[in-house]
């Protein structure tokens, strides 16, 4: 991977800033907390957030049990002291969610944000490509959005409250747009038995922008000490994947039927602002379908 060894090689530990992670327990989180103590400064404190006690706490990790749109008071005192906030916390589609959670969530960070002290830590908010909709081609964090899911939605108004907010409490806020993550997506990870892709004229399935688990946490963390963050930003690896190919290189079988007229051949993220973010050494590689099975088959069994 193009990274020049591990973050705790690329910061000392005094410049890293302590950071808290919001909505630890999800996919993402469980994802950090594998990978971030081999990539962080052995100093660096990184606190977890979650609604209820997680069984599988290690005895090294430092965690805050509370509800952030409950308790703002204790989530305030959570962040008081810290230099960054990653919210991951959020509504996905399915399971009787409420979508509009992801503004509310993200609102809660940066008002306690704002109350945590006199220099406010920056807020970093996971947001998704859905909300670039059915757009094709490849997608600029400056272009025109038009979410089409409700999830897409939900995170655009997102975007859009947080930003507004952040500004008007003086708290800096920097929206994450993440593209598909192999083993956290609908195709790798959602794969089952039987499972069917889409079969365009050429034969080629849909190809979309891909990053690796592993590769995700590393770029997160890479962020964290990065002095100037646009305050919308791309992630993914660099390079568009065929969803065929990355089944094929993680043993898993498919089949293939006519796609649909509305079906779009490829959606690719511009990277421009995140390679220029991140510099040459800690840019990721080009996505590579047998890599990225590989990062996932690493972490698999705890992220089911």
């Amino acid at each position: 991977m193009g990274f020049p060894a591990t973050v705790r090689g690329a910061a000392s530990p005094a410049v890293f800033p302590s950071t808290v992670v919001l909505g630890a327990s999800g996919r993402i989180g469980q994802v950090l907390r594998r990978t971030w103590p081999d990539l962080l400064p052995d100093a660096a404190r990184v606190l977890w957030q979650a609604r209820r006690p997680q069984p599988d706490a290690g005895p090294s990790e430092d965690w805050v049990i509370l509800d952030p749109l409950a308790e703002p008071g204790l989530l305030a005192g959570a962040l008081r002291g810290a230099g960054a906030v990653l919210c991951l916390a959020g509504s996905v589609p399915g399971r009787s969610a409420d979508l509009a959670d992801n503004a509310r969530l993200a609102l809660a960070a940066i008002e306690a944000a704002a109350s945590a002290g006199s220099t406010p830590p920056r807020v970093f908010l996971a947001s998704s490509a859905a909300v670039y909709g059915g757009q094709a081609g490849l997608l600029r964090e400056d272009a025109a959005v038009t979410p089409t899911s409700p999830y897409g939605r939900a995170k655009r108004e997102m975007e859009q409250q947080a930003l507004a907010r952040g500004q008007e409490l003086g708290v800096p806020v920097n929206i994450l747009r993440i593209g598909n993550i192999a083993g956290l997506d609908a195709i790798l990870g959602g794969w089952r038995p039987g499972f069917i892709l889409d079969r365009f004229a050429d034969g080629s399935s849909p190809r979309r922008s891909y990053i690796g688990v592993q590769s995700l946490a590393h770029v997160l963390a890479a962020l964290l000490i990065c002095e100037e963050v646009p305050a919308v930003l791309n992630i993914a690896q660099p390079g568009p994947v065929e969803m065929a190919v990355l089944l094929q290189a993680a043993g898993r079988a498919f089949t293939k039927r006519p796609a649909p007229e509305s079906a779009i051949p490829e959606v690719a993220l511009d990277l421009d602002l995140l390679r220029r973010t991140l510099g040459p050494q800690a840019m990721p590689d080009p996505a590579d379908p047998a890599c990225l099975a590989a990062e996932w088959s690493l972490i698999e069994p705890d992220s089911s």
